[in-house]
């Protein structure tokens, strides 16, 4: 049954160039794995039905895709692009259609330039369409040999000859074709070339002895079909995918100061006239509102900021939600679970984990909120601490409405402070205050008239 266009995407490489324990495919670009660029590509280009080749510590690929509509298909000897589509066969059983393969070390490949190639390969009633790039140094790619628009074959760089390899058009590894004359195709491949691999490309040269059309679309920019195959190149494509991500904000109502500076991971979404200063980061599942500004050194990560918020410099904000009109930091540090309703002030070297703050509640300054329930206009005091671990246990501190702390205060939880209380300055509260309340703790101030005198003439 026909459920969509297919797509096979090979990512079973050992990607012995990125000399890591990480699967090649799986490297973060932009804050995702590289490889799920070619399948986000794929899919937005209207392919449904999606076959992954994995070979290389193929289940901790396939782990870091757990909610994925994927076909997981093993590739256990790596004998090459032409073996991995063999790979394959028996899962397209059944299935007559246009067939794409793509690489999964190949993130930077537009939606559009898919859609380009499947509507020229469907015009041109092909058996297969190859994409090409023109590149000025074609050093290692595979080249193409034509005849007009027929394309005769696709020579490897180390089975060229001097001429061909003058070549600069060259195969940047994805394709289109009719998957009943590719699955036929297939069963004719040998391994008699010099890397003693089943090449793909001489699908292109079966196809052209069959009599079938074989065409080549040719990318506008080449940088699109750049394979990683190094962690230099993984920067450099990292770079670009930045680039097209601080771009698309940036156009759609985003202020940078510096964009080159900018470090946003895909997907993450930041309303209009919001402004980023330098070396801002945010990270993974992060929302930014509207008309928020966000200043340098601030590192977002999983958390979501509301309109008109202000996050100031070198503040680390993890895991988070932070309301409306609210002030963070400098240097405050907001770590999961902290909930900021909003109106809310959390000032320079501020520390909150796993709280909820009620609106127009602050703590300017030096101050460590854990495990803690605040109501709305509390105002902490500078030094403020809750004490919530006893070395076993985390305890909960409840602080309802309106309740001043004074400065250099300690709330050993669990306790419970009512409305509308001051706690006094230098306090350790260990017993619940009743609303309305004041409560202090502290021993009696004596003074010794004399006493500094006394000491420094017996010195």
């Amino acid at each position: 049954m026909n459920k969509g266009l297919a797509a096979v995407i090979l990512a079973a490489g050992k990607g012995t160039r990125m000399k890591s324990a990480l699967p090649k495919v799986l490297h973060p670009i932009c804050g995702q794995p590289m490889l799920y660029y070619p399948l986000e590509a794929a899919r937005m280009a209207g392919f449904k039905q999606l076959k992954v080749v994995v070979g290389h510590r193929s289940e901790q690929v396939i782990e870091a895709f757990p909610d994925e509509d994927l076909t997981w298909i093993k590739q256990t000897e790596q004998l090459g692009t032409g073996h991995a589509l063999m790979c394959a066969a028996d899962s397209l059983r059944g299935y007559s259609g246009s067939l794409l393969l793509h690489c999964g070390d190949v993130p930077l490949l537009k939606p559009e330039t898919l859609q380009q190639l499947q509507s020229y390969h469907s015009q041109q009633q092909a058996a297969v369409t190859v994409l090409t790039a023109q590149m000025p140094n074609p050093h290692g790619y595979g080249r193409i040999i034509r005849d007009g628009e027929q394309i005769l074959e696709i020579i490897e760089e180390k089975d060229a000859s001097e001429e061909q390899r003058q070549v600069t058009e060259i195969n940047a590894g994805t394709y289109l074709f009719d998957s009943d004359f590719v699955l036929s195709a297939l069963k004719g491949l040998n391994k008699n070339n010099s890397q003693g691999e089943y090449y793909l490309t001489d699908i292109v040269a079966a196809a052209v002895a069959a009599g079938k059309k074989t065409r080549a679309l040719c990318v506008e920019d080449p940088t699109e079909v750049m394979g990683i195959n190094d962690r230099c190149q993984l920067a450099e494509a990292e770079v670009l995918m930045r680039w097209k991500i601080n771009a698309d904000l940036m156009f759609g109502g985003v202020s940078m100061i510096d964009p080159t500076t900018v470090y946003i991971d895909s997907g993450v979404e930041i309303g209009a006239d919001t402004t980023l200063h330098p070396n801002v980061q945010l990270r993974g599942k992060t929302s930014i509102g509207k008309n928020c500004i966000v200043e340098t050194g601030v590192v977002v990560v999983d958390s979501q900021v509301a309109d008109r918020s202000h996050l100031k410099a070198g503040s680390a904000i993890e895991e988070s939600r932070i309301g409306p009109d609210c002030k963070v930091g400098p240097m405050a540090h907001l770590r999961p679970g902290t909930v900021l309703s909003g109106n809310n002030k959390i000032g320079n070297f501020v520390e909150t984990k796993k709280i909820q703050m009620g609106e127009k509640a602050q703590a300017s300054h030096l101050t460590y909120l854990g495990d803690a329930e605040i109501g709305r206009n509390v105002n902490f005091g500078c030094g403020t601490i809750t004490c919530n671990y006893d070395g076993v246990n985390k305890h909960k501190t409840i602080v309802e409405d309106d309740v001043f702390v004074g400065s250099d205060c300690q709330l050993v939880a669990p306790v419970k402070i009512g409305r509308n209380s001051l706690l006094a300055a230098g306090s350790t509260i260990t017993k619940d205050v009743p609303p309305d309340s004041l409560a202090l703790s502290r021993t009696e101030q004596k003074v010794i008239d004399g006493w500094r005198l006394r000491k420094q003439k017996k010195s």
